[in-house]
């Protein structure tokens, strides 16, 4: 190994794009090539087997990291708690791993001397910005380069390259899919779904079932602390452990599909698919639960929150000071969102059944319509005429000027 060469870290899956970056930038840069894999969730290969990988394609060192279960404890439960959907639908499944990866990233280049960090992202999508800014925000000192973006290590040519150096990776599967996957689920996009009249074939799936043809209804019970889930059907579990457990059970039903026209950070309009069958069916019970313990005006604040919060987290500002600060709100409000939700996983839809907390704002005496009813109906009247009072002031001035709310054909 030559002693003074400038490094750069890698992130590095295993496949053929960044197998070849190792060699092209290290061809195009002078740069040495410190090779980091980390494990999310998304499956494949023993993290040992792309480390040598990485290390017989050229890298100087090979950094790898199983961060599954910090993955689910410190960025999926964060997402839990916000409900996070963008756009009403999409639960951040590759925008909450890219602070993670960016962190390990930026470990190696402290552990390894580097002074760049490279990624494999192109120059349309949203997590070339996620993994610069997330980088910058933690080591301001470190340049970023992309390959594919800057270095124009196009697809043609990484195989022409992976051939004529004999590199040890796959070069001649086809994938029409570009795909990013993780624990807490999975994103589809490219290829004929670009056309956004083409609907979905069956080979775009793979954490979920059809759920056209489902098995039995599956009842599962939920439990949770401070908006955490600690328990599925009574047994133990850590936030990996459910969310694993999860989607294999709501997978099963064919929960979790998701097919959206996205408004990407970039200022473009892309189609795309996801599969989170776990993270779907935990945010159903998460939100049920929160409905039953969080008092009406807090529970309406924290639901313009969750929506700020998933667009923050979407365009690439997990370590910004807002998210800091919104992150300080919704953890406040997760004090008594404790106790058990019962759902049915069937045919695609988790629908909640039951839901139980000693944490619980709901008091039955005040709800019943039945004997027993502690509600006195008689404060109801003076109540009505004062929430009612401005609108019907208001009302009586428009009156007086001529501008008198139309009812049928005439006007009060």
């Amino acid at each position: 190994m030559t002693q003074g060469k400038d490094r750069v870290v890698l992130a590095y899956s295993g496949g053929l794009d960044t197998s070849v970056a190792i060699g092209w930038i290290g061809e195009q840069t002078g740069m040495e090539v410190i090779a980091v894999a980390v494990d999310v969730g998304q499956g494949g290969e023993d993290l040992q087997v792309i480390r040598q990988r990485a290390l017989d394609c050229g890298a100087v060192e090979a950094y790898v990291a199983d961060a599954k279960e910090e993955f689910a404890a410190d960025f999926c439960m964060p997402a839990l708690k916000a409900n996070a959907l963008y756009q009403g639908a999409y639960p951040l499944v590759s925008a909450i791993s890219r602070p993670l990866i960016s962190k390990h990233l930026v470990r190696a280049a402290r552990q390894f001397g580097a002074t760049t960090v490279a990624h494999g992202c192109t120059g349309k999508g949203n997590d070339q910005v996620r993994f610069e800014v997330s980088i910058t925000s933690m080591a301001p000192d470190l340049k970023t380069i992309a390959p594919v973006r800057d270095l124009a290590l196009t697809r043609d040519v990484a195989i022409d390259y992976a051939n004529r150096h004999h590199l040890p990776i796959e070069t001649t599967k086809n994938n029409p899919f570009s795909i990013d996957q993780n624990v807490w689920g999975r994103a589809i996009e490219t290829g004929f779904l670009e056309d956004l009249w083409n609907a979905p074939t069956k080979d775009v799936y793979n954490y979920t079932d059809d759920p056209t043809y489902p098995p039995l209804p599956d009842e599962v019970v939920l439990t949770f602390e401070k908006g955490v889930p600690v328990a599925i059907d009574g047994r133990p579990v850590t936030p990996l452990q459910a969310i694993q457990e999860m989607n294999r059970r709501a997978g099963a039903q064919g929960i979790g599909r998701i097919d959206i026209v996205e408004d990407r950070l970039v200022g473009i309009k892309s189609r795309e698919v996801y599969e989170a069958p776990g993270a779907v069916a935990l945010i159903a019970a998460h939100q049920e639960l929160e409905r039953v313990t969080i008092e009406r005006e807090l529970a309406r604040f924290k639901r313009r929150v969750d929506e700020r919060w998933g667009e923050l987290v979407y365009d690439a500002q997990w370590f910004s000071p807002l998210k800091k600060s919104l992150d300080t709100f919704i953890e406040s409000t997760q004090e008594y969102v404790s106790g058990e939700i019962r759902m049915s996983l069937h045919g695609g839809r988790a629908t909640v059944t039951g839901r139980r907390s000693d944490a619980s704002l709901y008091d039955f005496n005040l709800a019943t319509y039945e004997t027993g009813d502690s509600f006195d109906q008689s404060h109801s009247r003076g109540f009505i005429e004062i929430y009612g009072m401005t609108s019907k002031l208001a009302t009586a001035r428009d009156v007086r000027f001529g501008k008198g709310l139309e009812v049928g054909e005439g006007a009060l």
